[in-house]
């Protein structure tokens, strides 16, 4: 482990959030892919700790089932009763052990937008100034609320962080302000925990209280400032949730076309921040690409599409389309308003078109299903034509069957493949046909009744109605007609 990496990383995630007003915890919220709080474990490992342990509290059966879910190595403290900063630090130490030796990097659970990069900035100045103790500060327009940072005038370390509520009116005009994010030496912060006294208007063990007792105790205090002031920002209702998720969501826009994708309109576009994109994808407005999401090089995704963990092959084009793990291949055409369910895997330049949705289909190298069609539980093979107004009929009512489709197949508009049934290669079905048996290679299918027309019909069933007297006149029409014929013969 180098000097920059740190012996622990505490993230403190026990606070109730009860302005989120949310029956959810409020480090479990998401924005852009991931919870709160796994964003800042994200973060947090990019240092590589030796340790990472995670302060739960309020419902912590939850919090802590998350994490082990997105990060299993990752430890958990329990804080009880929630009596401060202090004390939640403390009880992450006693997790660890008690003393860390080494660096003890300290963050809060609802930081979001706080960056690896800005966390070893941090532990990076910590460690070549040789402070006992760094606060990650930021330059903020408006300091109104937050805790100010106050310097030496010679030397740059940190001597107070003074509260809004109790600073002077130079002090106010002081634009750096307190992160509530640290670095600290393991032991020395340690000891000075075990010295922070409860005597304040809250009973609480505050987390800043040990920045005096280390100043007074002969130890500097120093800062390292961020470079973006909004990577602090911490969530406390739904309205700075949107607001992280806005901010979040343009820099994984601003990253996502400095490698080279063309985003149309970002102001109209979502992403999550596991989606992955080759060089000179396109991205139409009103786009959400989520999850595992991957566009490769020179796909076309959008307008109006929303892809959850959907695989998006080279060259592609996917427009007014909704698809969940789905899988399409290179040059494949999908959309308009097609609806692609898990399990769907297209061909190389197959093509899905308006209005159809499928579900656990394999769809071969090019081939179609143009129209208004639905295919489930089916494998159809390569260079296959679907007619219009298909359906797979995969569902008896207690279980899912299976339907075959071979290579080079062409069936008819307004089919219905009743599984489980298989059609052989170069096969063809009559439109209107009803599948219900195999078809061999080759064949053609027709399952249809004959037709049979019921002359008068409706004159005598619907005597009057406007059916009824439209028919009269076409009749009276085709008389006349007839008529006239024989009287010029």
């Amino acid at each position: 482990m180098s000097a920059n990496n740190p012996a622990a990383v505490v993230v403190l995630a026990a606070g109730e959030g009860t302005r989120m007003k949310s029956a959810t915890p409020k480090v479990l919220h998401e924005i852009s892919g991931r919870s709160l709080v796994g964003h800042v474990v994200t973060a947090a490992r990019e240092l590589d700790p030796a340790d990472l342990v995670v302060v739960v509290g309020h419902a912590r059966e939850k919090v802590s089932a998350h994490l082990g879910e997105i990060d299993a190595e990752a430890h958990t403290a329990v804080q009880e009763r929630q009596l401060g900063t202090g004390h939640a630090v403390r009880m992450g130490l006693e997790a660890l052990g008690g003393s860390p030796s080494g660096t003890v990097v300290v963050v809060c659970g609802d930081t979001p937008l706080l960056t690896g990069e800005t966390l070893k900035a941090l532990a990076a100045t910590h460690s070549a100034d040789g402070n006992a103790c760094t606060v990650l500060t930021a330059e903020v327009p408006d300091s109104t609320g937050y805790g100010r940072i106050v310097r030496d005038a010679g030397t740059q370390a940190v001597t107070a962080i003074v509260e809004h509520k109790d600073a002077s009116d130079a002090q106010r005009a002081i634009r750096e302000i307190n992160s509530g994010v640290f670095a600290f030496d393991g032991e020395l912060l340690a000891d000075a925990l075990g010295k922070v006294r409860t005597d304040n208007s809250q009973g609480e063990e505050y987390l800043t209280d040990v920045l005096g007792i280390l100043r007074e105790a002969g130890h500097r205090v120093g800062a390292s400032v961020a470079g973006d002031h909004r990577e602090i920002l911490g969530i406390n209702n739904r309205v700075q949730l949107a607001e992280a998720r806005r901010l979040l969501n343009a820099r994984l826009l601003e990253r996502a076309m400095l490698s080279g994708v063309s985003v149309i309109d970002p102001q109209s576009t979502f992403v999550d921040c596991t989606v992955t994109f080759g060089q000179d994808a396109i991205v139409h407005p009103g786009t959400q690409l989520l999850g595992a999401t991957h566009i490769a090089a020179e796909a076309e995704v959008g307008p109006n599409t929303r892809l959850t963990d959907t695989t998006v092959g080279i060259g592609a084009r996917v427009d007014n389309t909704v698809a969940v793990a789905a899988e399409i291949g290179a040059a494949a055409n999908v959309g308009p308003f097609a609806y692609l369910r898990p399990g769907t895997k297209l061909g190389v330049k197959s093509k899905v078109g308006a209005y159809v949705e499928t579900k656990n289909a394999q769809i071969g190298e090019g081939t179609k299903v143009p129209h208004l069609s639905y295919v489930g539980d089916a494998t159809i093979g390569d260079h296959s034509n679907i007619g219009a107004a298909s359906v797979f009929v995969n569902y008896d009512g207690e279980t899912k069957h299976h339907t075959t489709i071979g290579s080079h197949c062409r069936t008819g508009s307004d089919n219905m493949f009743v599984a489980p049934v298989t059609v052989g290669d170069g096969a063809y079905t009559a439109a209107g046909s009803v599948i219900t048996k195999d078809v061999p290679a080759g064949s053609l299918a027709v399952a249809r009744g004959q037709q049979r027309n019921i002359e008068g019909w409706v004159a005598r069933k619907r005597p009057g109605s406007a059916a009824a007297q439209a028919a009269q006149a076409a009749s009276s029409e085709v008389s006349s007609q007839a008529e006239g014929s024989d009287g010029g013969s």
